[in-house]
């Protein structure tokens, strides 16, 4: 019995190659030791699959962005702006399309899919001339070949590739993307001759946007797609990958029928319905790529009811066609459970990281072909049992107090524009106010701080000396600047969702489990295993300190509960929704206590609420119904005169703004100029907001320093559809990732613009 991986992570088991790519972007490295340790990271992953025996590996799905990005430099989809003249694609133009350069902004990122990773989003027009310009598939199939290792190559499928993009600017919006397949095919054609030319015998196209709601036209184009590639794709055995949901009928029906493809890949760990679908029917002689071993997820499989599953499934499509495989690539999960010897033994046996998935689908794959490994799987039996059965997981008061929440709303007394005013009088803060997100940015020094104190190296009396000598600057320097609403900058976190998590009970952490965000950034989840809860204050104590060095205001600042959930390792023993109410609970205590001590800001961030979004629309009420819930249950007792920020970033928000305006913060600060402003269209479309909003005004994901002029000109945009008296001045996000040297003329640039457009208000009055 056969077995695949859909894809593994990238950044390696100690993040080499994030340290190796923010070393060359510093200029501290050559493109050279770059590639090195890209080759050294690939081969480890290679012969790693190959020694634990996966049958089907697959190549290009390492990136040095992401895969979306790549595709674009596959097809010479380059904007005019980067100055690009054509051959192959190198790391300069590569990295300013992801990051921008000192002359032009990066290109769009948004979320891929339900997930937080990211992605570029290409700008296509009529007038692209596509050309291909990055032989990259075909050189790491090479490259795997040299090593003895035989791969699948994999490539963004065409109709997921512009189903992905947008126009480009000055592109009509109406403008039909996929009008573009033709241009496109002939590209994809040329790699896959290069493939078949090299010695491939199989292909992964990924098309996952088939797990979406689609009209007919958009099935109709995979259909198109599939029949002109037909001919091309002969001698090759064509794998179609979708992951992350459900497959509709329809969908299912479009893939059956495609031409020239061999096998189908499904997600049976969040894609329940689509086993009823194969139940009922499977196009015969195809292959079915049954991905039974969650990729999203670090909880170990459980085996014996995976292989239940696997074995109604043989009975269907045959023995010598069903593939063993993961739900998606295990990009979204951590590396090597290996590297944690501090996690507790318990809840390890729990779990199963990228390196263990890989074990457990070669397990299953072997157990199908009567080649069971009986102590594998006894241990395996023994873990699950061990799991349901532990008093760790379970609190009754919690759960107690989580149920007693259904039945009320949790809104707060009275409505937002009579508590802006109760604030304004309060707070006395001018036209156009200006604030930053939340963090600074954080100096190598200062993450040797938290990391010695972590390692017992130094005393608590000398951390907190140092945290409160940080929290002084990052005060005084926006003084300076003459800020309005001020942070203390998060010097005591290394990560907004991990700081919380190890403060409140129920979360378990690792010390390497990194998974990458986007580009170079790599968080680490937390993992709830159990029922949550807050044993004392979080961030009072840091709160206070800052608040003390100021007569500004200072916010308070939090992570809210669905931003915790979205961005940890959930348990999968109960509802999602009860962990986020549970997590609410705990945020609540933590807000009334901020308030209590004399914090009348306080920002509850819930920058992951979009993302959670089930990608199928006949489920996103009831999400966005208990997510706008929990976030409200945090600030339902607050004062009229405490004011509550959110702040969302890098989604898609125009289709949930109603729900938005529900969460019924005060003030909302939300990412708009790295998505070129999509987010004021829903207001020139006439929806009313009533609460105060803070629209990015710069892209802080960039090195480059936006001018005085530019963010005054975005302000102005933002004036045009927007209530003078409800528009604050921000930037997109956090400034943790960058560096003093660009956050310090960003921001003064950013204050000069608002102070402008003040001065021009006044004397238009």
């Amino acid at each position: 019995m056969a077995s695949h991986i859909v894809g593994y992570p990238r950044m390696g088991p100690k993040r080499e190659l994030k340290f190796a790519l923010e070393s060359f972007w510093d200029g501290k490295s050559s493109a050279e030791d770059l590639k090195q340790v890209a080759v050294d990271l690939r081969s480890s992953i290679w012969k790693q699959m190959k020694d634990a025996g996966i049958k089907y590996i697959p190549s290009n799905t390492f990136s040095y962005y992401d895969q979306v990005l790549d595709a674009t430099a596959m097809l010479g989809a380059v904007p005019p702006r980067y100055g690009w003249n054509g051959g192959e694609i190198g790391f300069d133009t590569y990295f300013s399309m992801a990051r921008g350069n000192a002359s032009v902004p990066a290109m769009e990122m948004t979320k891929w899919f339900d997930t937080n990773y990211h992605f570029i989003v290409p700008e296509l027009g009529p007038d692209v001339k596509f050309s291909y310009a990055s032989h990259k598939a075909v050189e790491e199939y090479k490259e795997a070949k040299a090593l003895g290792v035989e791969t699948v190559p994999v490539l963004i499928g065409p109709v997921s590739y512009l189903l992905l993009s947008k126009p480009a600017k000055g592109v009509e919006k109406t403008f039909s993307l996929l009008s573009l397949l033709d241009k496109i095919l002939p590209i994809y054609k040329e790699v896959i001759s290069e493939l078949k030319a090299a010695g491939a015998t199989w292909i992964q196209l990924d098309e996952p946007t088939l797990v979406l709601d689609l009209d007919a036209h958009k099935y109709e184009a995979f259909t198109q797609a599939y029949s002109a590639l037909e001919s091309d794709l002969s001698g090759l055995e064509v794998l179609i990958e979708t992951y992350f949901a459900d497959i509709h009928e329809e969908a299912y029906k479009t893939l059956a029928g495609l031409k020239g493809v061999t096998a189908f890949g499904f997600d049976l760990v969040r894609g329940t319905k689509t086993l009823d679908l194969v139940k009922c029917g499977f196009p015969k002689g195809k292959y079915l790529f049954a991905g039974v071993v969650d990729g999203r997820n670090i909880w170990a499989n459980d085996l014996a009811d995976s292989l239940h599953k696997l074995e109604v499934l043989e009975g269907i499509v045959g023995k010598d066609k069903l593939v063993v495989s993961t739900s998606c690539s295990l990009l979204h999960t951590a590396v090597d459970l290996v590297n944690e010897t501090k996690l507790d033994k318990e809840i390890k046996s729990w779990l199963a990281f990228a390196a263990q998935k890989i074990v457990e689908v070669n397990a299953l794959a072997n157990a199908l072909a009567g080649q069971k490994d009986e102590a594998f799987f006894s241990a395996n039996a023994a873990a699950q049992a061990s799991r349901k059965s532990s008093p760790r997981v379970t609190n009754e008061a919690v759960q107690k107090s989580a149920a007693a929440l259904r039945g009320s709303d949790h809104r707060r007394a009275t409505n937002v524009s009579a508590r802006l005013d109760a604030q304004q009088k309060k707070l006395n803060l001018p036209v156009l106010p200006t604030t930053t997100i939340g963090s600074f940015p954080q100096t190598i020094e200062l993450r040797r701080v938290r990391r010695e104190y972590k390692a017992n190296k130094i005393s608590e009396g000398d951390y907190v000396k140092a945290i409160k000598k940080e929290i002084e600057k990052v005060v005084k320097l926006q003084e300076e600047l003459d800020i309005d609403v001020l942070v203390h900058g998060e010097p005591e976190r290394n990560d907004m969702v991990e700081y919380f998590g190890e403060q409140l009970s129920g979360f378990a952490f690792t010390v390497n489990g990194w998974v990458q965000s986007y580009g170079s950034r790599c968080v680490k989840p937390p993992i709830i295993y159990g029922d949550v809860s807050r044993p004392k204050a979080m961030t009072v104590f840091w709160s206070s300190a800052a608040q003390s060095l100021t007569a500004r205001p200072m916010k308070g600042m939090l992570t809210g509960p669905v931003t915790i959930l979205n961005w940890s390792f959930v348990r999968n023993d109960q509802p999602r929704f009860e962990t986020c109410y549970q997590i609410a609970l705990a945020i609540k205590d933590e807000v009334e206590d901020l308030e209590k001590a004399g914090i009348n800001v306080i920002q509850i961030d819930e920058a992951a609420l979009r993302e959670g979004l089930p990608l199928r629309k006949s489920e996103q009420a009831f999400y966005l119904d208990w997510a706008v819930h929990s976030f409200r249950i945090t600030n339902c007792g607050v004062q009229d005169t405490t004011q509550i920020h959110t702040h969302m970033c890098y989604s898609n928000f125009n289709d949930i703004i109603h729900s938005i305006i529900d969460m019924d913060a005060d003030v909302i600060t939300i990412e708009n100029s790295r998505s070129d402003e999509k987010l004021l269209s829903v207001f020139r479309e006439g929806v009313k907001y009533g609460a105060g909003i803070g629209p990015g005004v710069y892209d802080i994901h960039s090195p480059r320093i936006p001018s005085t002029e530019e963010i005054a000109d975005r302000i102005n945009k933002m004036l045009a559809v927007l209530e003078t008296n409800i528009l604050w001045v921000n930037p997109d996000c956090g400034l943790k990732t960058r560096k003093y040297s660009e956050v310090k003329p960003a921001l003064k640039n950013m204050v000069d613009a608002a102070k402008l457009l003040r001065t021009q208000l006044a004397s238009a009055k």
